[in-house]
């Protein structure tokens, strides 16, 4: 456990240290307020409330489910290179791999959502910023990162290489388009409402749009409720299936790691850039 939260934090810290990645860290959350700047004056119909601030506790609740995408996409790439291997082959390796990489891709998603977070609040106003709100926030942000970042951990053993990650995103990108973000689920059509409240992507949004929102913006919603219950039911399914399941998955993808299959899979990347 020790050996898993130090590995996390030097991982964190060198993200907030190598170029790339920080441009990956600001870009998504700049891009983001762009579009609520051109939401911030737009009504959601004749409510009255403005759909920027309808929009960013929804797409706050989204980058929270990326976080699914980042970590697969780090267990792939560290499954190419032997990573995953190198820790299989020490006592409690596995263990103190998966907890790092919990630490840091949870660590790197709340700096992001305070890059989003905090300017957001003053571009597009009219939030509810109380303590019981914070509670709220912080609640749904936990359960939403045990709900995901498991099924992340499961698509990063099932997927074997980095190009296989695009398989991953256009489903993302599909179920994003259908789980409420940037527009309320009830203006969709049913059948596509009922397959968005199906993901924790749908959950997320709602759970930080009640925490963010005033309460009379419960009204764009399903059954004009925020439905706190449903959220905690839906999500802990999620991360009860996650929990099981990432841990048989990962042992049985570390068993058939061997240095053979990470050779052969750095000589095909050879060839490829060649």
């Amino acid at each position: 456990m020790r050996a898993g939260w130090r590995r996390g934090l030097i991982e964190l810290r060198q993200s907030f240290t190598n170029g790339p990645e920080l441009v990956s860290h600001f870009l998504w959350p700049v891009l983001m307020l762009v579009a609520l700047f051109f939401l911030r004056h737009r009504d959601f119909g004749a409510t009255g409330f403005r759909l920027g601030a309808l929009a960013l506790p929804s797409i706050l609740g989204m980058n929270a489910a990326m976080g699914m995408v980042s970590m697969s996409q780090l267990l792939t790439a560290d499954r190419e290179d032997g990573t995953l291997l190198r820790a299989k082959a020490i006592p409690n390796g596995m263990a103190g791999y998966v907890l790092g990489k919990v630490v840091s891709v949870a660590g790197g998603l709340v700096v992001d959502l305070a890059i989003l977070l905090i300017p957001g609040l003053f571009l597009v106003g009219g939030f509810a910023v109380g303590a019981a709100h914070w509670f709220t926030f912080a609640w749904v942000l936990v359960l939403g990162l045990v709900a995901t970042l498991p099924i992340g951990a499961i698509l990063g053993s099932v997927f074997t290489t980095a190009r296989s990650q695009g398989l991953i995103q256009l489903p993302m990108l599909g179920l994003i388009a259908i789980s409420g973000i940037f527009y309320p689920i009830t203006a969709l059509p049913g059948w596509l409402a009922w397959i968005g409240q199906l993901t924790p992507v749908y959950w997320l949004g709602l759970g930080m749009r009640s925490a963010l929102l005033p309460p009379e913006a419960v009204v764009v919603e399903v059954g004009h409720s925020w439905r706190h219950l449903e959220t905690v039911a839906v999500l802990g399914l999620w991360a009860v299936a996650g929990l099981l399941l990432a841990p048989v998955v990962l042992r049985r993808t570390a068993r058939r790691e061997s240095g053979s299959k990470v050779a052969e899979r750095r000589e095909r990347a050879l060839r490829r850039v060649a």
